[in-house]
Order: C-alpha cells, then sequence, then structure tokens
C-alpha cells in the first residue's frame, strides 16, 4: 500500500512512501499527543532520518519539500 505524503498547510502532495518508509517515519518522530496525525520535518529532522538510514528517495523529496524554510508540517492519507 502507497501512501501520500503532504505539506498539512498547502495539501500540496510532497512524495509517496510505502507502508515500510511510513513507519520507519513514525518510529522516528515525535507525535505531540495520540491523536497527532501530522509531523513538524525540518532540515534538522531529515539529516536524522538520514543518519538513523532513512530511504534516500524519501530523504531526497522530503529535502526538497522543506527546502529554504524553516520546516513544514506533513500528514498522510492513502495514494
Amino acid at each position: 500500500m502507497k501512501l501520500k505524503l503532504m505539506n498539512e498547510e498547502t495539501g500540496k502532495v510532497i512524495g509517496e512512501v510505502n507502508e515500510v518508509e511510513m513507519r520507519f517515519l513514525i518510529d522516528m518522530l515525535e507525535e505531540e499527543s495520540a491523536e497527532d496525525a501530522d509531523y513538524f520535518i525540518n532540515q534538522d529532522t531529515i539529516d536524522m532520518l538520514e543518519v538513523r538510514g532513512g530511504d534516500p528517495e524519501l530523504i531526497a523529496f522530503l529535502r526538497q519539500a522543506v527546502g529554504d524554510s524553516e520546516g513544514i508540517e506533513i500528514t498522510w492519507e492513502p495514494a
């Protein structure tokens, strides 16, 4: 099953991930509450994901999505 990762503010799709990649993100990123369904991503977060073995394609599209900004909130839905 593929999932679309999206910029929560704009709704723009930033890439697709498989279940393994999504599990990696969920395991690595901090949730603010049990109902939390989004994550804040910035360049430091992406660096951490890369060091911890994140898929190179995932890392690349996250870097592109964040660009020069301070960071973005990402969310997901089935593709």
